[in-house]
């Protein structure tokens, strides 16, 4: 269904009173439950590192501490890290939860994933050739792009960028190596240099090895090799997990892409109407919702990416209800069942074929 400049209008009207509603609750709660997050972070992370230096006594303890550190890892990268930096918390004027200060425990420079996520994606999200999230240069999934032989083996390419995701995070805004052979000289929205580019990946890059590779194995004495093997599994471990996360909102079998000319000037409400078109949520417990950094209700995120995400799984009630009122797809399904379908896409499209995936608007 395409709606009219009248139902979009309608359609912005009522997103942005649920959105002033939510905004005008935030205080004191909210400020408790991220300082309870950072704290159960921290406690996980350091917990965990002792346990990886004990676990000459048994092996299990070794086990926990990986379980321990990976936690604190997820916890930093998704709950925190992710949603600080979308600014949810700039109102409390924290300098620890600051979205101009928070540099997270994964190998992308905060700024970096910034300029690439905030801007580029949250601003053209799902739009082809304007954002480069929507298969990462590295995954076809859709027939709107040209079929490669590479796509034949691109199920194993996906596994491979599960496995080193904060690199292919990191990696991201260089564009590959168009930046390393000077054929791209700016990033399109933000205007910053190839040196700036090279200067975020090696330097939070390197900062990261060192500390999880080198100075952590080496303080550990003896024990230097579990360490190192264990940060090794808990970054394996966080990198999986916010991969599959991330692909569950993004790439479900139901989710739209769109036509740079049909966006051009679009309204508010227009541009509502492609988010909600272009993600994906999945149903789960309270402590699913925390692990994923509340993305398992991607399509709110979206359309309110500066609203604390623990607000998100209320809002969802309210936002699929407007959906049903315009007629708009609300995607939405069991965590297995939307993996599934991402998991479908990514095969389908392996092959030569198959549909589009532009919404006309």
């Amino acid at each position: 269904m395409v709606l009219s400049n009248e139902q979009y209008q309608a359609l912005a009207q009522e997103l942005d009173g649920l959105k002033q509603q939510v905004q005008a609750q935030l205080g004191e709660a909210d400020a408790r439950y991220i300082r309870r997050v950072l704290l159960v972070q921290r406690i996980s992370a350091i917990s965990g590192r002792i346990l990886l230096v004990l676990g000459f006594i048994t092996p299990w303890l070794w086990g926990l501490g990986v379980l321990l550190l990976a936690l604190g890892k997820i916890l930093d990268n998704m709950e925190i890290g992710h949603n600080v930096l979308h600014g949810q918390y700039d109102w409390m004027n924290d300098p620890l939860l600051h979205s101009r200060r928070y540099e997270w425990d994964i190998a992308c420079e905060a700024g970096s994933w910034q300029r690439t996520h905030n801007v580029e994606h949250h601003s053209y999200t799902n739009i082809i050739g304007l954002d480069r999230d929507f298969g990462y240069g590295l995954l076809r999934l859709s027939n709107d792009f040209r079929w490669r032989l590479r796509n034949l083996w691109q199920s194993g390419t996906y596994l491979l960028l599960s496995m080193l995701f904060q690199w292919g995070v990191s990696y991201h805004e260089l564009a590959g190596q168009r930046v390393f052979f000077g054929k791209k000289k700016a990033n399109r929205q933000t205007q910053v240099s190839d040196s700036e580019l090279k200067k975020a990946f090696f330097g939070k890059g390197v900062r990261q090895l060192v500390k999880d590779y080198l100075f952590f194995p080496l303080i550990a004495g003896p024990m230097w090799l579990w360490v190192l093997c264990g940060n090794l599994l808990a970054n394996l471990i966080r990198n999986v997990w916010t991969s599959t996360v991330i692909f569950c909102g993004h790439f479900t079998k139901q989710v739209y892409a769109f036509k740079p000319e049909d966006c051009e000037n679009e309204s508010r409400g227009h541009w509502y109407y492609r988010q909600m078109l272009g993600s994906s949520n999945f149903t789960g417990p309270t402590w699913l919702h925390i692990l994923t950094g509340h993305l398992s209700c991607q399509i709110e995120h979206h359309l309110f990416p500066d609203i604390p995400a623990r607000h998100y799984p209320n809002m969802a009630k309210q936002v699929q209800a407007i959906a049903a009122k315009y007629g708009t797809p609300y995607n939405t399904g069991s965590f297995l069942r939307q993996y599934s379908t991402v998991f479908w896409r990514i095969m389908r499209y392996s092959l030569p074929g198959g549909k589009s995936a532009v919404k006309a608007l």
